[in-house]
């Protein structure tokens, strides 16, 4: 009888491992590109100054995919440049990135499981260009966790992300070029 539950309880934690798809991808560019050193052209550090214009604020309902509708909003809204200010929610299924090396080349490793239901802690970025670059945190009973937002991350009771909108003349379009360095 001992033996019989806890065979239950392996089966069904490894069955929920399972779930949890894990792939690294390796970001080249060109040979060129990844063996360059630091430019002493490019800043340690450079920044933008910039009132938010307007604040948008994108509500996702159950089973919406969130980038999916954030990229919709985005083009809808005509937004070219903006923070993104925090987020809130729940999820029930989580794809997200993280980086996996330290050289380049870079590596990211892509994690996907249809089965995550996690409560979203905070979610942040930029869109840059209207190109949506943004990263979350979320926590389930076990652990906080969290990268760069995935197609199929798919809000369970409710998502919330709020924008602020930059004027599209902010030129922040290097911001996220691994190359700018």
């Amino acid at each position: 009888m001992i033996l019989q539950g806890f065979l239950i309880v392996l089966l069904s934690v490894t069955a929920g491992w399972c779930q949890l798809k894990k792939t690294e991808v390796t970001r080249t560019t060109t040979p060129a590109e990844d063996a360059k050193g630091l430019s002493t052209t490019v800043p340690d550090s450079v920044s933008v100054s910039a009132k938010i214009d307007r604040v948008v604020i994108v509500r996702f309902k159950h089973q919406a995919d969130i980038l999916a509708g954030l990229e919709k909003q985005v083009q809808e809204q005509k937004i070219k440049n903006a923070v993104i200010l925090n987020g809130v929610g729940s999820v029930m299924s989580a794809h997200y990135h993280v980086v996996s090396n330290r050289s380049f080349p870079s590596k990211n490793t892509y994690l996907e499981d249809p089965t995550e239901s996690a409560d979203i802690i905070n979610v942040s970025g930029f869109v840059l260009k209207g190109k949506i670059h943004a990263h979350f945190t979320m926590a389930d009973p076990d652990k906080a966790f969290g990268g760069h937002l995935e197609p199929r991350t798919k809000a369970f009771t409710f998502a919330i992300i709020t924008l602020g909108v930059l004027p599209d003349d902010v030129d922040m379009g290097r911001f996220d070029d691994k190359n700018w360095r």
